[in-house]
């Protein structure tokens, strides 16, 4: 008997927030619905999520979301977590966003839109799109194409499962396929490694500190030396190892932060997914009410170019 070669399906994860973010900057805020309400980041990331598809071809797609962007396990562990992005602080649910006062609006619209179409769309309380992704990544069976603008996600690029991040430089039409090749010659280190030298390294984008005079550079030179995080610090504490006084001295009396920055940094995958369809739909789920939306929102070519895409 002939052995038979396993189908694997191709799973396109979109970190959402960080696409209508870029469709709103990138698509002018003169493209209205009929009644005058901005539709920018709607009709452009219509038209990004048009390209991927038309572009990879996935079997299964999923739009995840931030249930919450600033989830309290990260925040009790470091305070600074994302802190300079806050707008409204909220003692009993997830703080508000500071976000543009014309994309806000837009936000439900694209949720009913994505529904409407019969993508799917996930989000889980507590949790960030990051680790929804990560979770996704983690269970996947076939290769995995992550499409965002964070590279926070370069931690779960991965060779030998197919695992790579399409980083959009302009629109979607010019990504950078990350994959272990192009992360070693631009950090030298492979997708977990990413997330070693982020948390050495920081983020003031995240409210990361970092280890004080601990930059990029010299982050990458440790972790080629000692192999990961728990090589370096092991390295600390050994007289004869090639650190230099100051290195020492800083990721000493960085400890503290050393010890809690990984659960931090490190995408979660063990999240509570919920039972949802992923394959691509090639109809719309709800038509009626897609219909509805487009008429309302003034969604026209950039809406109906993607159902021919889905069609095809």
């Amino acid at each position: 008997m002939r052995s038979v070669t396993p189908q694997t399906r191709r799973l396109m994860l979109l970190d959402t927030a960080s696409l209508y973010f870029r469709a709103y900057f990138g698509v002018p805020e003169s493209v209205k619905a009929p009644d005058g309400t901005p539709v920018n980041a709607v009709r452009g990331l219509l038209e990004f999520i048009d390209r991927l598809v038309r572009d990879h071809r996935p079997d299964d797609l999923v739009a995840c979301m931030d249930a919450d962007w600033r989830p309290r396990w990260r925040v009790d562990l470091i305070p600074s977590y994302k802190a300079h992005r806050v707008a409204v602080e909220n003692g009993t649910g997830p703080d508000q966003e500071e976000m543009p006062d014309t994309l806000s609006p837009q936000v439900p619209v694209i949720e009913e839109v994505l529904d409407a179409l019969g993508i799917a769309r996930v989000g889980v309380e507590g949790y960030e799109a990051d680790d929804v992704i990560g979770t996704f990544t983690g269970r996947a069976a076939g290769p995995v194409d992550i499409v965002t603008g964070d590279r926070d996600l370069y931690q779960l690029v991965d060779d030998e499962r197919g695992v790579r991040v399409l980083y959009p430089l302009k629109g979607v039409g010019t990504l950078q396929l990350t994959d272990e090749a192009w992360l070693r010659e631009k950090y030298g280190v492979d997708g977990p490694g990413y997330a070693d030298l982020a948390l050495l390294r920081g983020d003031p984008s995240d409210g990361l500190p970092g280890v004080p005079g601990i930059g990029e550079k010299t982050a990458a030179k440790l972790l080629a030396e000692f192999g990961d995080l728990a090589g370096i610090m092991a390295a600390v504490d050994d007289p004869g190892a090639k650190l230099t006084p100051s290195q020492r001295k800083r990721l000493d009396e960085s400890r503290p932060y050393i010890a809690v920055a990984p659960t931090v940094v490190k995408v979660a995958g063990d999240v509570p997914l919920p039972e949802v369809d992923t394959a691509l739909p090639h109809t719309a789920r709800h038509p009626a009410a897609l219909d509805e939306l487009a008429a309302r929102w003034g969604l026209g070519g950039s809406l109906s170019r993607l159902l021919t895409t889905l069609q095809a």
